[in-house]
C-alpha cells in the first residue's frame, strides 16, 4: 500500500464526513452560511492535500 493515497483517502473520507455531520445539524439559515462557504471549504481541503503530499514525500 501506498502511504499518499491512505493519507489522501483518510484527509478525504474525514473532510466528507464533517460536511455531511455540519449539513445534516444545521438550522435552515445556517445551511445557507455553510453552503455558501463551501468554496473556501475545498479550497482548504485541496491545499492541506497538498501539504500533506509535501510532507510524505
Amino acid at each position: 500500500m501506498d502511504m499518499k493515497s491512505i493519507a489522501k483517502g483518510a484527509t478525504v473520507g474525514t473532510i466528507a464526513g464533517l460536511a455531511c455531520y455540519a449539513m445534516t445539524t444545521a438550522s435552515p439559515v445556517k445551511k445557507y452560511s455553510i453552503k455558501k462557504d463551501a468554496d473556501k471549504t475545498l479550497k482548504s481541503a485541496g491545499r492541506l492535500l497538498n501539504d500533506l503530499k509535501s510532507v510524505l514525500m
